[in-house]
Parts: structure tokens; C-alpha cells; sequence
């Protein structure tokens, strides 16, 4: 098995920018991207983006300045908009580059090169298991990889694409496997955090290898589209009459690779399969909204509101969860970790578990 340890890459050879054309699709992508965590970028990082646009600045300085603004301008705000600045810049960075090899070692040196500096995890598989209360499952989540095979199960799937052959003319026999690969490459979920980025820069420039141009506004546009398709095609319900389903992948990448008009419409892939369109729009707006909504008072933090919803997404109801828990999941050191499991029980968001050891909580039904 490689080195998961080797950064793919030191050995890359630096290419002149890009034209005007396809600098603004990296940019209009990576900021796109944000939106599949609940993320804005600040109005910073996109006159940045327009000053590298016009060339009046390079885009290794455009990531420069966007890591600099943060360091020294004590702009380090608890919306997460820092990590959405700057993953943006490092997801152009990424796009822009010609270099690519289709390997387990790139898809952890992608996550690593997005990541670094933001989660002490950056470009390592999980070792622990999750669950992710979804949207468009009414609160459910789908089955993610085990963590123990995560490794093997990445370097199978990896394998059998390198060994698929795709049918020449037949773009519809090539539309639905390639929907399938990206489906199964997201649901092992090798990620704590920032999975469905990693897995999209990924998948774009696999893409381009196989002869895709991938420049144009689909992805920037239907981020959170395409995040909800990847949980349906991953969801089965047998009992309420559900079957994971690549159709709504499908359509979405008819209209990136060939040029097609589907309606991509989040509230058609519902569960319920009742929502109007009142139903979705506040959720497409402000995802990060809808995940911290907890009934908490006024004056909590929003940091603090971010990091409760991320530990309900992966523990939820019922789940039994300590101080090393939190560490791992949020990547907070042993004080603040204790500091925000007193102030859930404090909110009485939690309750404490008893003979489970000392310090474990679980999350209240409200």
C-alpha cells in the first residue's frame, strides 16, 4: 500500500496561470463549494479573487494574502467564514493545477492541502465511526464506511475505476457509472469534516483526465444539489419504500459534462416527497442556520452554536459521548472541550450518563 504519509505534491511541476476564462470557474467552484457545509465567504476573499481574475494579482498571491489577512487582522471570527475563505483559496489553487494522479495518496493529499492549519486531522481517515442527521432524509443518516476499513475499501474502489473501461458514444452508460463512483467514493466518508469538498475537487479532476472540460457554472450553483443527490444515492428504506437512487446525480451531471438544462431542485429529492418550494429555501440559504437551531437563548456564541451542531449531527439522540469525543470531533484540546460539555449541560441541551464512567453525556430530547 503507498505511503499515506508522502505529500503527492512535493514533485509537481509548477504551471504558468491560468487564462482569465478558467480562473474564474476555479474561483466561482471553490466558492460554490462552501455552500455544501453551510459556508459564506467573506467579501474579502472575493475582490481577492476578482484582483486575481484581472491579473492584477497571481493566484499563489491571492492565497498568500487570504492566509495573511487572517494572521494579522484578528479577523478570525467564530462563523467559520476564515475556513471558508480560505479552503476557497486553496480549492482554486488546486483547480488551477494540471497535475493529478487518480490515487488514494491524492485524495488524502487534496484533504490535506484544503485542510491544514484548520483541522488538526487534515489528510487523515477517521478512526472512529459517524452518523449525519440529513436534510433530505427528515433527520435520518446514511450508513457511512466502517472506519477500520476505510483504507481498503478506498484503494478497492480506486482499483476497480482504474480498471473500468468506458463504453465509447454511449455517454449515457458513462454519465450512470460515473455517478456510481462518486457516490461510493463520498458515502466511505474517509473524513471528519470537509469530505464532500475533498471528494469534489477530487472527482473535477479526475474528470478532466478523461476528457471533461468541467469548466462552467454547475457546480458553483448547485453545491448543496449535489451534497443532497450524493445522501440519496446512498440512502435505502426498504420499510418506508425507499431505494438509493443515482438519478438526481445523474441529472446533475448531464448538465455538468454535457451541457444538458435538468432542473436541479433540492425539494424533489425529499424523502416526504411533498415540499413546495417555501419548504427549501430557507435550507439552501443558510444550512449552517438550520443545523445549529437547538432552542438555545440568546447570547450563546455562534462558535459555540456551530460546535453543538456538529456534535448532535454525529452523535444525535441517544449516543453516548465523553470529553475525548469531543476532542476528536470538533479538534478542541482537553479545556475547551470540558469548557463547552459544562456549558451544554449548563444550556440543558445534555444530561449526564451514569455507569458509563465518569464524564459521559448524552444529548436531551427536546
Amino acid at each position: 500500500m503507498s505511503d499515506i504519509r508522502k505529500d503527492p505534491f512535493s514533485e509537481y511541476i509548477q504551471h504558468v496561470e491560468p487564462g482569465m476564462r478558467e480562473l474564474g470557474y476555479a474561483w466561482y467552484t471553490a466558492i460554490g463549494l462552501q455552500a455544501v457545509d453551510g459556508l459564506k465567504t467573506s467579501k474579502y476573499l472575493r475582490q481577492t479573487a476578482q484582483d486575481n481574475i484581472e491579473g492584477k494579482i497571481t493566484l499563489p498571491e491571492a492565497a498568500r494574502l487570504i492566509e495573511s489577512y487572517y494572521r494579522e487582522s484578528e479577523k478570525q471570527g467564530e462563523d467559520r467564514t476564515q475556513e471558508a475563505d480560505q479552503v476557497s483559496a486553496r480549492i482554486a489553487m488546486l483547480l488551477a493545477e494540471n497535475a493529478f494522479s487518480f490515487s488514494v495518496v491524492q485524495y488524502l493529499g487534496i484533504h490535506r492541502r484544503l485542510f491544514a492549519g484548520i483541522y488538526p486531522h487534515a489528510g487523515e481517515v477517521r478512526d472512529y465511526n459517524i452518523s449525519k442527521r440529513e436534510w433530505v432524509l427528515n433527520g435520518e443518516s446514511v450508513q457511512y464506511g466502517s472506519a477500520p476499513e476505510i483504507m481498503a475499501t478506498l484503494e478497492y474502489d480506486l482499483q476497480m475505476e482504474r480498471e473500468h473501461r468506458y463504453p465509447l458514444g454511449d455517454m449515457d452508460a458513462v454519465i450512470a457509472h460515473l455517478a456510481h463512483f462518486v457516490a461510493r467514493l463520498w458515502q466511505i466518508h474517509a473524513f471528519g469534516e470537509g469530505n464532500t469538498r475533498t471528494t469534489a475537487v477530487f472527482f473535477i479532476k479526475y474528470l478532466r483526465t478523461l476528457g471533461f472540460d468541467v469548466t462552467n457554472d454547475i457546480f458553483a450553483e448547485n453545491a448543496w444539489y449535489f451534497r443532497n443527490a450524493l445522501v440519496r444515492a446512498n440512502y435505502n428504506n426498504y420499510i418506508s419504500g425507499i431505494r438509493e437512487t443515482t438519478e438526481y446525480l445523474e441529472r446533475f451531471l448531464r448538465n455538468l459534462l454535457l451541457g444538458e438544462r435538468n432542473e436541479l431542485r433540492n425539494r424533489d429529492m425529499h424523502i416526504s416527497g411533498v415540499l413546495e418550494k417555501q419548504d427549501i429555501e430557507p435550507e439552501k440559504q443558510d444550512i449552517q442556520t438550520q443545523k445549529q437551531d437547538f432552542g438555545m437563548p440568546d447570547g450563546v456564541k455562534p462558535k459555540t452554536k456551530a460546535h453543538i451542531a456538529k456534535l448532535f449531527a454525529a452523535f444525535g439522540h441517544g449516543a453516548i459521548f465523553g470529553r475525548t469525543d469531543v476532542m476528536r470531533t470538533l479538534g478542541l484540546t482537553a479545556s475547551p472541550a470540558s469548557e463547552l460539555l459544562r456549558k451544554m449541560l449548563q444550556l440543558g441541551l445534555t444530561e449526564a450518563v451514569t455507569g458509563k464512567g465518569k464524564g459521559k453525556y448524552v444529548f436531551r430530547k427536546r
